[in-house]
């Protein structure tokens, strides 16, 4: 195929190629890639032409974005946001392939946006990195609990105890300081959550934010939703967008187990829980169609996401593949 002016149009990048790229940066964004990968990583660009031109596209997106990885390399706000925020397995490599240019044109967009708010969430007050979680006793009694990839700011005056989540899951038990007759709220980028004297959990997910009540009671108000707030009871939880509010549901039983440090599952798909368990870990899980429906139950450590994996094939018929200590693969057993 020609250009307009007559020039041949460059070849489109292999499909092979799209995914090693992505597995790159998947590795250099982690904030953990050792000297010798970064050797490789160069080694890598300098085998074939078609390997630097990938590389060249990413670096072209990235140049409107401030942050340099060591080595002259692009470390973006929103590649800092892709390794924490921890999104399913499958929703990273999806934004990977974005910055490739091979997912559809509002990639991009998306990843822009992810950039903008990846920003906000590196100046946030409290914050968490990937498989990390925080507490934190707020001024009025208040008890933050900060989930893996989590970040928030705080805002408390005599008016208004409002907490900004940007990022992540927060779990709050809601306090009352001396003289303290403000509401406590949580905003996220779909609504408010106001808390009547309670115990809940707000996330932040990619187009809509979720709440679960442990004790007590919320006020829920979508942003951009008009009418009367939900009132949300203990024992329920719901999913909401700018506009309007899901059918509130029963609870998982073990939805806060987070905050002890265990992920508790009781009957679920192998594909999803391993898309929890990735938010938990630097990098990609991947988990094969063929074996995704496969079901399990049981109590695992977050501590230790690589003893999790490795237990897998004794009770399930997989066998787990490392691509790289950031790119991991769940797949049938021989």
């Amino acid at each position: 195929m020609s250009t307009a002016g007559g020039a041949a149009a460059p070849a489109a990048i292999r499909d092979e190629v799209q995914q090693q790229a992505a597995e790159w940066l998947t590795i250099l964004m982690s904030g953990e890639a050792s000297e010798a990968e970064y050797a490789a990583w160069q080694r890598w660009r300098g085998a074939d032409p078609e390997h630097e031109r990938a590389w060249q596209h990413i670096e072209a997106v990235t140049q409107r974005y401030k942050g340099v990885y060591r080595d002259g390399a692009q470390r973006t706000a929103a590649a800092q946001a892709l390794a924490s925020a921890g999104p399913p397995a499958s929703g990273k490599r999806r934004q990977l392939l974005a910055w490739l240019g091979v997912a559809a044109g509002g990639g991009l967009l998306a990843a822009q946006t992810d950039a903008w708010q990846g920003a906000r969430a590196l100046r946030a007050d409290y914050r968490t990195v990937t498989g990390e979680r925080r507490e934190v006793a707020l001024d009025d009694g208040s008890v933050l609990n900060l989930n893996t990839g989590s970040a928030v700011n705080v805002r408390f005056d005599g008016e208004r105890r409002l907490i900004e989540l940007l990022a992540g899951e927060i779990l709050v038990v809601s306090g009352r300081g001396a003289g303290s007759i403000a509401p406590l709220e949580v905003a996220t980028r779909e609504g408010l959550v106001r808390a009547l004297g309670t115990r809940f959990a707000v996330r932040q997910q990619e187009g809509y934010s979720t709440v679960d009540v442990f004790e007590s009671a919320v006020e829920i108000r979508p942003r951009d939703g008009g009418g009367t707030p939900l009132l949300l009871a203990a024992g329920r939880g719901v999913a909401f967008s700018r506009h309007a509010l899901d059918a509130p549901h029963a609870i998982d039983a073990y939805a806060d187990a987070w905050s002890r440090g265990q992920l508790i599952v009781d009957d679920v798909t192998l594909g999803d829980f391993l898309a929890d368990l990735a938010r938990y870990r630097p990098g990609v899980i991947d988990c094969a169609p063929e074996v995704a429906q496969l079901r399990l139950s049981g109590v695992f450590p977050l501590a230790d996401t690589q003893r999790i994996l490795n237990m897998l094939p004794h009770s399930l018929p997989v066998q787990v593949r490392s691509r790289t200590r950031y790119w991991v693969t769940v797949e049938p057993a021989p």
